[in-house]
């Protein structure tokens, strides 16, 4: 059931909902997020972006494409936020099936350039391509990158920015940050920009920093269009919160198979409660 996005995203497109991308960053998060993708029989993006790839290292994607050949849902092994040419080339040779250059913070012109010249690249060898358009902020300093200014994605812009790149699926920026919203801080998304988008290009909508939104703007956003939601502060929260809770209670317990199974078993009830959200449960039968 491994495919690449262009095919996963199609799909979705057409039958409006959102394939949840999740961040892995270790091998008992990945197994997790398997198990309750089948348990929900949704379609699953396994996101890692290179800060994670460094962490867990190329040799362990012949686990995931093992993995991804033996479920029962479709997979994409998706390349979150490459920043370089370089990186995505590594990528592609080590197994994803999709990457992500993000030219966001250059300029619209070279934005257009280093994403075309990985289009050319992916698409070469049957990988598809994400790009970036407009600017996500950031929360924390754990968070991916980000800006402190959001810079909301143009609509036209983004007509131009598929036009020119080829891409096969755009993040775009309505107003969405990376990480955990401080206390006393609620998201706003601009809803009527992701309508004048989704109205302007054909192409499947990706919306990141999906974690810590309230809910009715997240299905919302689904609702008009949006077909990759990206998480990962929230499953990594429910993970390591519950990991907090359990070393604190136990000042002897070492072993993996007593510590991880209740953090996984946390992280599954996140990672399910976003599937229903993104109306994904059950669409694994649609592929």
């Amino acid at each position: 059931m491994l495919m690449n996005g262009i095919d996963l995203l199609d799909v979705a497109n057409k039958n409006n909902f959102a394939v949840p991308a999740f961040n892995v960053s270790d091998y008992a998060m990945m197994n997790g997020l398997f198990e309750v993708s089948e348990e929900k029989d949704s379609p699953l993006i396994v996101a890692i972006h290179p800060d994670e790839l460094s962490h867990i290292g190329v040799d362990m994607l012949a686990s995931i494409v093992a993995r991804a050949h033996r479920s029962t849902v479709p997979v994409t092994i998706h390349l979150d936020h490459g920043a370089t040419y370089e990186q995505v080339l590594l990528a592609i040779k080590s197994g994803f099936t999709s990457v992500m250059i993000d030219g966001s913070l250059l300029p619209f012109e070279e934005n257009i350039a280093i994403t075309k010249k990985v289009v050319d690249a992916a698409h070469a060898v049957g990988i598809s391509v994400e790009g970036e358009l407009g600017t996500i902020g950031k929360t924390d300093d754990d968070a991916e990158a980000g800006t402190d200014t959001i810079i909301y994605t143009d609509p036209d812009d983004a007509v131009k920015f598929v036009a020119a790149t080829g891409v096969d699926s755009l993040a775009i920026a309505i107003g969405t940050c990376h990480g955990l919203y401080p206390q006393g801080v609620t998201p706003e998304l601009k809803l009527d920009l992701l309508q004048q988008i989704q109205d302007k290009v054909t192409i499947p909508l990706v919306l990141h920093g999906g974690s810590n939104n309230p809910d009715a703007e997240i299905g919302k956003s689904v609702s008009l269009g949006i077909n990759k939601i990206n998480i990962s502060s929230d499953i990594k929260s429910s993970y390591h919160d519950k990991m907090r809770e359990i070393l604190a209670n136990d000042a002897t317990v070492r072993e993996p198979n007593t510590i991880q199974p209740p953090c996984i078993a946390a992280m599954k009830v996140t990672a399910a409660q976003k599937i229903d959200l993104f109306n994904a449960a059950g669409k694994a039968a649609l592929y």
